[in-house]
C-alpha cells in the first residue's frame, strides 16, 4: 500500500502555513498548475491575515491557474467571450468579419448569455435565444448561431464544456418567398437607369462619370463580391488571345475611423482566384484601362481624385439607380448581382462550378496559374454568363424558371445573407 499524501488536484493548492518575518508575516503553500507540476507560492503582508489574502489573490492570478488565465465549467459566459475574441485577434480574420463578430457579440450574443456560467447554458437555453433571434431577424440568427458554434467550440478545447449546446438547437429554415438572383427585366431596367442618372438638360454639377454603372457591369460579369470588383488594380487584369481573366487579390472595405481602403487580400483564402471575365464586362475593363495610361497599382474604379471609392457612396448611388428604374421597394441589393452569376453558373453547370467560380470552395491559386493561366481557369462558365447577361439579345432560358429551395440552399451557402462585404457593410 502506497503512503504519503494524496497528490493535489490540478488547480488546487495545499494547506497554507504563516511565519513571522520581522515585522511582517509571510504565507506560503503549494499549487499543482495545469502542467501538473508543483511550485510554492508565497506572499507577505503586515499580519497573518493580510498575508493569507495576498496569498489567495496571487494564486487565482497565476498564469494558467484555476480561472485565472483558463475556462472551467463554472466560469461566466462574459470570460469566454473575452478570451475568444482575444484568440481571434491573433487570427488571419478580415477586419470586417471581425468588426461584424463584435457588433453581433455586443449587441445580441453577450447580452442574452452574460449572467450564465457555462454549465447553465444548455440546449434549451440556446434554442430560445436563437428563436428570439429569428423571430428578429434570419440574418442575426445565423450570424448569432455561427458565434455561439465557434465560442462553445473554444470552450470544449479549453475542457470547459463537454459538449456543444448548439448541437441539437431546430434548424433556422430561410425565410420563403427571398427573392435570390435578378430577372433579366431588373438587370435591363437598372442598366438604362444607371445610363440616364443625372444626364437631364440643364442640370448643374459635375456630369457622372459612369463609374458606378460599370461597376454593376463587371460584378454582373463576374460574380465577384463588390469589395473584390473595387479592389482590381491594372496590374491583376491579364487580356490574352483567349480573353480576359482578373486575378483576385485583394478587397476594398469600409471601417469606423479608417474610411474605406484596399485589403491586400481578399476575404478567404479560397477567394485568391482568377476569375475569366465575359466579353460584355472585359469592354468595360479595357476601357477603364485605356483611361488610366499607366499606373498599374491604381484601382480601375476611383473616386475623382483617384482615390479608393468609398463603399457607402457606391450604396448609394446605387440606390438612386433603384429609385430612377422604379425598384426602390424591391429589396434588391449589390449582393443580387454576385447571386444572379451564381445562379446562371449552377443552372449551366451544377453547384460545385458555381462554388468554384465564385471563390468559395478549397481551390487556391498555384504556381501553374502564374506559368500558363489559360490552363488552370476553366473559362466555360464565361460563356453562359455572356450568352445569358449580355446587353444585346440576352438569352432569357436560365434564369426565367423559378428558383428551388435546392438552388435557394446552394446561394446561401456560396453568399450568406449574413455575408456583409465590404460594398455591404463593414466587413471585407
Amino acid at each position: 500500500m502506497s503512503g504519503g499524501r494524496p497528490r493535489l488536484t490540478i488547480g488546487t493548492h495545499g494547506e497554507i502555513w504563516t511565519t513571522p518575518k520581522g515585522k511582517k508575516v509571510t504565507a506560503g503553500t503549494w499549487v499543482r498548475d495545469h502542467d501538473g507540476k508543483m511550485r510554492q507560492a508565497t506572499a507577505t503582508g503586515s499580519s497573518k491575515t493580510v498575508a493569507v489574502t495576498l496569498l489567495k489573490q496571487r494564486i487565482l492570478q497565476r498564469p494558467q491557474f484555476g480561472a485565472g488565465a483558463v475556462l472551467d465549467s463554472t466560469s461566466p459566459f462574459g470570460r469566454l467571450v473575452d478570451l475568444w475574441q482575444a484568440e481571434l485577434e491573433t487570427r488571419d480574420v478580415a477586419d470586417g468579419t471581425r468588426d461584424r463578430y463584435g457588433d453581433a457579440l455586443r449587441l445580441h450574443v453577450r447580452p442574452a448569455l452574460e449572467h450564465f456560467t457555462l454549465n447553465e447554458i444548455t440546449t434549451s437555453r440556446v434554442e430560445w435565444f436563437l428563436r428570439r433571434q429569428y423571430e428578429t431577424s434570419y440574418a442575426q440568427a445565423r450570424t448569432a448561431r455561427t458565434l455561439l458554434n465557434q465560442l462553445f467550440g473554444f470552450a470544449m478545447r479549453h475542457d470547459a464544456m463537454a459538449r456543444n449546446p448548439v448541437d441539437g438547437t431546430s434548424p433556422l429554415p430561410r425565410p420563403a418567398g427571398v427573392p435570390q438572383a435578378l430577372t433579366l427585366e431588373q438587370v435591363a431596367a437598372i442598366r438604362e437607369a444607371a445610363c440616364a442618372w443625372r444626364t437631364e438638360p440643364g442640370r448643374p454639377g459635375p456630369k457622372p462619370d459612369g463609374v458606378v454603372r460599370d461597376i454593376l457591369e463587371v460584378l454582373l460579369a463576374t460574380g465577384m463580391r463588390p469589395g473584390e470588383v473595387l479592389a482590381i488594380r491594372p496590374c491583376d487584369v491579364i487580356d490574352g488571345p483567349k480573353g480576359m481573366l482578373i486575378e483576385v487579390t485583394g478587397t476594398v472595405v469600409q471601417r469606423k475611423g479608417k474610411g474605406a481602403y484596399r485589403q491586400d487580400r481578399p476575404k478567404t483564402h479560397a477567394s485568391k482566384r482568377f476569375v475569366p471575365v465575359p466579353e460584355f464586362g472585359a469592354d468595360v475593363v479595357r476601357r477603364r484601362l485605356a483611361a488610366l495610361d499607366g499606373q498599374p497599382e491604381r484601382t480601375i474604379f476611383a473616386n475623382r481624385r483617384g482615390g479608393v471609392l468609398s463603399p457607402p457612396n457606391v450604396r448609394r448611388t446605387f440606390r438612386e439607380f433603384l429609385v430612377l428604374a422604379g425598384l426602390a421597394d424591391s429589396g434588391i441589393s449589390l449582393r443580387w448581382y454576385r447571386r444572379t452569376a451564381a445562379t446562371v453558373v449552377a443552372r449551366a453547370m451544377g453547384a460545385d462550378a458555381a462554388a468554384d467560380f465564385l471563390g468559395h470552395s478549397s481551390t487556391v491559386v498555384t504556381e501553374g496559374h502564374y506559368i500558363e493561366p489559360d490552363r488552370a481557369v476553366d473559362r466555360t462558365p464565361t460563356a453562359h454568363l455572356q450568352r445569358t447577361l449580355r446587353a444585346e439579345r440576352p438569352d432569357p432560358r436560365l434564369l426565367s424558371r423559378a428558383m428551388s429551395e435546392e438552388e435557394a440552399e446552394i446561394l446561401d451557402e456560396i453568399d450568406p445573407a449574413t455575408d456583409n462585404d465590404g460594398i455591404e457593410g463593414n466587413a471585407a
